[in-house]
């Protein structure tokens, strides 16, 4: 079984999945716009090059996401995108590229759990944590 995030956006999710690939060394694999639909002229005005499924492999996970269509999108809240790490650069790193344009909530530090740790609000309005283990 294989658990995987699927994310809505307000109209970003081409804007988001891009900065993923660079911030997260990940590979879009697809993007399926709402025009190529079986029902193109079910699509509302304005809307036909917004994504209606993206993915994109990070590692051996994968990551999609979808425009949420007009008059459905909700801020996402009560959950974060979890990235678990056992480097502290890469960790770093990653938290460095993500905190672009974000809404830092917890700074990147040790914490009594971690080697490193912390919480963010990206630009696209996505939650995520930064966790990278302690050597045991």
């Amino acid at each position: 079984m294989k658990l995987n995030s699927y994310l809505h956006f307000n109209g970003q999710c081409e804007a988001a999945f891009k900065f993923y690939e660079k911030a997260l060394d990940g590979k879009i694999e697809g993007t399926f716009p709402y025009s190529s639909s079986p029902s193109p002229n079910d699509v509302p005005p304005g809307f036909q090059n917004k994504l209606m499924h993206a993915t994109i492999v990070i590692g051996d996970q994968v990551l999609m996401g979808m425009d949420a269509p007009p008059g459905r999108y909700r801020k996402p809240e009560g959950f974060s995108v979890s990235i678990g790490l056992k480097d502290v650069g890469k960790a770093e790193r990653i938290f460095r590229a993500l905190s672009e344009g974000a809404t830092v909530t917890m700074p990147m530090q040790e914490t009594f759990w971690a080697a490193r740790f912390g919480m963010l609000t990206d630009q696209f309005g996505i939650p995520w944590m930064i966790n990278c283990e302690k050597a045991m």
